[in-house]
């Protein structure tokens, strides 16, 4: 099983039940956004760094400290 992180890629995670569950919890509604697929070849670091992208970049030492998604 894959160790996931903010240096994953979205695609990757969002496959994830796990994973996916993890970004709902700190992003909530991320899986319904509809611009979501735009970003499935970039990691979630990489995604924060994008003006106008909507993703907190003060959320990613959350979501990497999240042991749920590697579980």
């Amino acid at each position: 099983m894959p160790k996931y992180s903010i240096k994953s890629k979205l695609g990757d995670l969002m496959k994830n039940p796990k994973a996916r569950a993890v970004l709902e919890k700190h992003l909530p509604g991320i899986s319904k956004d509809p611009q979501l697929k735009k970003g499935f070849k970039m990691n979630l670091k990489f995604i924060a760094k994008i003006p106008g992208s909507g993703f907190p970049k003060e959320k990613l030492p959350a979501i990497d400290a999240d042991p749920s998604s590697n579980n």
